[in-house]
């Protein structure tokens, strides 16, 4: 199978990569699978071609708003309690609230880019919003306003409709899986959907092309070999039937050099490059 389509496939092909059948290649199922799985969250995490760029939407439950406002009884907003010494070797207890804001989020989203305005102001919601009559009124032929001063009234109208209602700051840690709002949560509806643009890892289970990537197929067979190598180092210098000797240590060398160069690779040719902030 020249092409794997399936993580058995993939296997497979890394193996004859390494040379089995003609070799034993003496690492066990189990560790195989760890390393694939390994391969996978690498390739998701890093590889341009490893996410996908998604709006979820979501709907605000009544549990959430009263989790945000310290309502809530079967989740109350946190409150943490420590103790520490003063500068003056007195015993001190401190008392902390944690914000309660926050959206669960799937664990199969790793970055979250930003959440569409909850609430607009007047200038832009409705059929009488300022835009709107302007079009209306001037624009309902091509010839009566220069497309320029459309143009430039147009990011005006943006400028002071982002004063007035700015986008909402937002805090998310994949490792935590929730999505903070900061935000009044007094203006939160009940029923009222949130689009959330993030980023979310491929399943090869139902994307099995991945199993065929170039870079997952070399990155996978560079850890099972340093795998095989790291089996192999406690019986370095034992001789085989024949005069042969095991060389666990030097496998071990090989792979783990391989796989700096190829950890560069992706930072060079499979990553997407950090955009440069302005302002």
């Amino acid at each position: 199978m020249a092409k794997p389509s399936s993580r058995q496939g993939l296997i497979d092909y890394c193996l004859r990569r390494l040379g089995a059948p003609v070799l034993e290649i003496n690492v066990e199922d189990d560790q195989i699978d760890d390393l694939v799985d390994d391969a996978l969250q690498y390739f998701n995490e890093r590889h341009f071609d490893g996410v996908e760029k998604v709006y979820l939407k979501h709907k605000i439950t009544q549990e959430e708003v009263d989790r945000a406002q310290g309502r809530s009884i079967d989740n109350p907003v946190g409150i943490i309690t420590s103790t520490g010494t003063s500068t003056v070797g007195l015993s001190t207890t401190f008392q902390f609230e944690e914000d309660g804001s926050f959206l669960q989020i799937p664990d199969s989203v790793i970055g979250v880019n930003g959440i569409f305005k909850l609430d607009t102001s007047s200038l832009s919601v409705g059929m009488f919003n300022v835009a709107y009559q302007i079009f209306l009124n001037d624009v309902y032929n091509f010839t009566s306003i220069e497309l320029l001063q459309y143009s430039m009234t147009k990011s005006y109208l943006e400028t002071i409709n982002w004063i007035l209602s700015p986008d909402k700051a937002i805090r998310f840690n994949k490792r935590q899986g929730r999505l903070y709002i900061d935000m009044n949560w007094t203006n939160a509806r009940v029923d009222e959907y949130i689009i959330i643009e993030c980023y979310r890892i491929l399943d090869p289970n139902d994307f099995p092309k991945i199993y065929n990537d170039y870079f997952i197929k070399l990155y996978l067979t560079a850890l099972i070999k340093k795998q095989w190598g790291q089996n192999l180092i406690k019986f370095q210098g034992v001789k085989l039937p024949g005069g042969v000797e095991l060389n666990g240590r030097q496998i071990y060398d090989d792979a783990v050099r391989e796989l700096e160069e190829i950890r560069q690779r992706m930072s060079t040719e499979f990553e997407t490059l950090p955009l440069d902030m302005i302002g």
